[in-house]
């Protein structure tokens, strides 16, 4: 893990057993390539790909740039910067020996957003990109409230309850901030700690945890209906949205 000077994550993720490894939304060359350098000649990682989770410059706009300097495939949805390759939604593929990585579509923030959960052992993590974030999600550019509803509540939400989160971007106090205006619960409360004291928040939290404090994922929460004024889960989600957009 490295700290960059925005609110952008990228990922490297290694597979223990072989080294081999891919990096997730190299968005900014400057400074992912030296840490791929660095990794690279101390024989710690065999760079095999780049991931992308959307199209959007600040995920996939470093993908030409990391090229010219590693050639590699690039696995993203079909609009994505240097693409060679868009796995099927619940199509599995593997990094090195021991990791399984199964991408989950969940068209809305763009129409080629994918998730991909990583699964080594009983170790889950799910890389979200902007659908899903710490106590929030993504602003719906290319989708409606129905497709946001449908990936958060169905797709990513019937992933097993201990699959740890990291999201494209460090957006949880300004999240929060939203969320305490929708409900006071305990578990947004305690979020709103974590967030008040730690400036990272990727990877301290489980989708059984945003079930609980991201509002977003609580349209069957009564309190959350109350603050929405509605009670079908799409209307609820459109609702919620634009309450936070306006903000």
């Amino acid at each position: 893990m490295w700290e960059g000077s925005g609110n952008n994550y990228a990922y490297l993720v290694t597979d223990d057993k072989t080294k081999d490894a891919t990096i997730i939304d190299p968005a900014n060359p400057p400074e992912v390539l030296p840490v791929l350098k660095q990794q690279i000649s101390s024989g710690a990682i065999n760079l095999k790909s780049i991931i992308n989770t959307h199209h959007h410059h600040d995920h996939a706009g470093g993908n030409a740039e990391t090229l010219k300097h590693h050639s590699v495939p690039v696995i993203g949805g079909k609009d994505c910067e240097k693409v060679t390759s868009t796995p099927a939604h619940d199509s599995t593929f593997t990094l090195g020996q021991g990791i399984k990585v199964r991408a989950l579509h969940t068209p809305c923030h763009t129409q080629d957003s994918i998730c991909y959960l990583f699964e080594d052992g009983s170790d889950r993590a799910v890389f979200t990109g902007d659908t899903l974030f710490i106590g929030g999600c993504g602003r719906f550019f290319e989708g409606t409230p129905a497709e946001m509803h449908k990936a958060l509540n169905e797709t990513l939400a019937s992933l097993p309850d201990d699959t740890k989160v990291f999201p494209g971007h460090e957006y949880t106090k300004g999240n929060v901030k939203f969320g305490v205006t929708v409900s006071q619960s305990d578990a947004v409360k305690k979020l709103e700690d974590f967030a008040s004291k730690n400036k990272q928040t990727q990877g301290k939290f489980t989708i059984g945890n945003e079930k609980q404090h991201n509002v977003f994922m609580r349209p069957d929460d009564p309190v959350v209906q109350k603050a929405t004024g509605k009670s079908d889960p799409v209307d609820i989600m459109g609702a919620l949205r634009e309450m936070k957009n306006s903000m």
